[in-house]
């Protein structure tokens, strides 16, 4: 794919989580296995903003109607409840923050001034995130190409999601409240591989300087692509940097699939979308659809919408785009022609349905089953999608999926989501304050990957292996103390790359466990590969219980993947489970339990659920 000729455009917004305690309390920054047994309820609405307006995000969550269950935890306070005022800034985290500004070559701002950016997808108890403006105009070179940084932000991380269940969703306060730092890139990333190196240089600059958390989740990435005749796509909360390429790439094939059926819409001369309803109930009382009649069982009805020149684009097109959307009004999916018959849906009863609808050979519809007020504001929220469909590309949030791909999860927000924050006064950014931070700036990395290449005698792609993955200030300590540097670096490398992989921890590994390891291989104690090394490092297994509880959060947590079926989505929630259990469990055993556990999940729902 030529992606210059494509005019493809990515920013980055990267998220970095601190090493300190939380921005505005004094609770530790760490995730616990088991909350503080206290729980409590919140619905949460839109607020205007500072100019009167209500953003369009914020609006799109607050039609989910849903509930939001938050467990407390031993390091949250009343501060994360939103029971209590928040104290004032943590001065060593503004610190960190100025640090990595200068280190960007950006410009502080003379005083820090929160604010408040309404969230109310329930990631934080308050319905807002505070957000406080660091630094202007920063810059990072990789691979001789500069990388503007127009903004670096100093803000709190969200509460941990632990499942969703109906129209309730359970958070964690363990998280909520560790100090971010958030640095955007301007668009000037031209390749998926070019996202994934500037993700990687950033993140080494983060890294170098010895202040920011190490492991899964302490650092996401906010995707932002485009293309020529496309819009802005922002991919929210990516973290995995092995797959920023793979949604870039992907995220590209779908806009360039989205301009061909608004290409061919036009070449139909279909320039409108209607939207009457039409109530089909009475043509499937006798229907096989189990869905169809599960849902008049329970008083539902049978809705049909007519898409005149829409044949032939639903399937694997705008199907999935409209049935993400009409999951915003509780919806679990709908039924289109270009699926039909199927499900349970006979050819003569959509035969039926077309004589109905009016619908000629180019003609398209969408059915919904499910209770009469549910199933119009479903329509309600796909008319809209609909009629982006023939301008091409509408701008949106899209959330990251296992395997590389993206659904839709709201609009995207704007400056209408922001007003001041009146409970932290503002804090200025002295000369002094500056000058101290300065002096103590740490190398950047092409500087330490030149030394470590020169001092030691490894390889410059070692070196910068070591930096890349902030392993190299552990190098350098082993390899001081006990000599044989190449041997360390190759450890660190590639026998903690193969245990990376199988998805052990290893970046959490105390340093004292590291020298215990090189202490017993200088000594011959025992052979240098990696399944030796486990036991050494602390890595404990999990139990049958604890990994069922894993499989089944997952599976509770992925019902559009359950309901895709198939090869594919099998593999993206073996990728999701061993993601969480990070190698403590034979691969094997985890394929094993999942299949079961999975058949079981779908042997509960009646056949034919499934609904795109």
């Amino acid at each position: 794919m030529d992606y210059r000729a494509l005019g493809l455009k990515v920013g980055l917004e990267i998220h970095q989580q601190l090493a300190t305690r939380k921005l505005f309390c004094e609770c530790e920054s760490v995730l616990v296995d088991e909350p503080g047994g206290i729980r409590f309820r919140r619905r949460l609405r839109p607020t205007q903003s500072e100019m009167g307006e209500i953003d369009a995000a914020a609006l799109e969550e607050a039609k989910r109607r849903l509930t939001f269950v938050y467990e407390a935890t031993p390091n949250s306070c009343l501060v994360e409840a939103d029971e209590e005022p928040p104290h004032p800034p943590n001065p060593e985290a503004l610190d960190i923050a100025l640090e990595i500004a200068l280190l960007l070559d950006a410009d502080p701002v003379n005083e820090v001034d929160f604010m408040r950016k309404i969230v109310i997808d329930g990631s934080n108890t308050a319905g807002f995130q505070r957000s406080g403006l660091v630094a202007l105009d920063g810059r990072l070179e990789v691979n001789g190409r500069r990388i503007g940084v127009p903004t670096i932000l100093l803000e709190e991380d969200a509460a941990r999601k632990l499942g969703e269940a109906g129209a309730e969703v359970v958070y964690r306060l363990d998280r909520l409240g560790i100090p971010l730092v958030e640095i955007a890139t301007t668009p000037d990333i031209e390749t998926p591989e070019e996202a994934r190196e500037v993700a990687l240089a950033f993140g080494s600059l983060l890294r170098a300087t010895r202040k920011v958390k190490r492991g899964i989740g302490t650092i996401r990435e906010d995707v932002n692509v485009s293309i020529e005749g496309g819009a802005r796509i922002e991919i929210k909360g990516v973290q995995e940097l092995r797959l920023i390429a793979t949604f870039v790439d992907k995220e590209v094939e779908r806009q360039v699939m989205l301009l061909d059926v608004a290409a061919e819409l036009k070449r139909r001369n279909a320039t409108s979308v209607p939207i009457e309803l039409r109530d089909l109930t009475s043509l499937f009382r006798e229907t096989g659809s189990k869905v169809v009649q599960t849902a008049l069982k329970k008083g539902g009805v049978v809705l049909g919408w007519a898409l005149p020149g829409f044949a032939g684009v639903l399937k694997g097109k705008l199907g999935p785009e409209l049935a993400a959307h009409a999951r915003v009004a509780g919806v679990a999916g709908i039924f289109h022609s270009d699926e039909l018959p199927g499900y349970g849906i006979t050819p003569s009863e959509l035969d039926a349905v077309r004589k109905s609808l009016g619908l000629g050979v180019s003609d398209a519809c969408v059915l919904v089953a499910e209770e009469e007020s549910k199933a119009r504001a479903a329509f309600d929220e796909m008319g809209p999608r609909a009629i982006a469909a023939l301008r091409g590309v509408p701008p949106e949030t899209r959330e990251p999926r296992p395997d590389g791909t993206t659904e839709y999860s709201r609009p995207l927000p704007g400056k209408a989501r922001m007003y001041p924050e009146t409970d932290v006064p503002p804090i200025r950014v002295t000369a002094e304050r500056l000058r101290r931070i300065r002096e103590h700036l740490p190398e950047k990395p092409d500087v330490t990957v030149a030394r470590l290449a020169r001092e030691y005698g490894i390889h410059e792609q070692q070196a910068r292996q070591l930096v890349q993955e902030g392993s190299d200030a552990a190098f350098e300590m082993i390899a001081h103390e006990f000599g044989e540097a190449k041997l360390v670096a190759s450890v660190l490398l590639y026998t903690f790359g193969e245990l990376r992989r199988e998805g052990f921890d290893v970046d959490g590994i105390p340093v004292d466990h590291l020298r215990e390891l090189f202490s017993l291989m200088k000594a011959g104690r025992f052979a240098k590969e990696a399944s030796e090394a486990i036991a050494v490092l602390g890595v404990t297994q999990l139990s049958r219980q604890d990994l069922e509880s894993i499989v089944d959060e997952v599976l509770r947590a992925s019902p559009d993947l359950i309901a895709s079926r198939g090869e594919a989505a099998e593999k993206a929630l073996m990728g999701e489970v061993m993601k969480r259990v990070r190698g403590r469990a034979d691969g094997k055993l985890v394929s094993q339990l999942l299949h079961d556990r999975l058949e079981a999940h779908l042997k509960k729902k009646p056949k034919g659920t499934k609904k795109r």
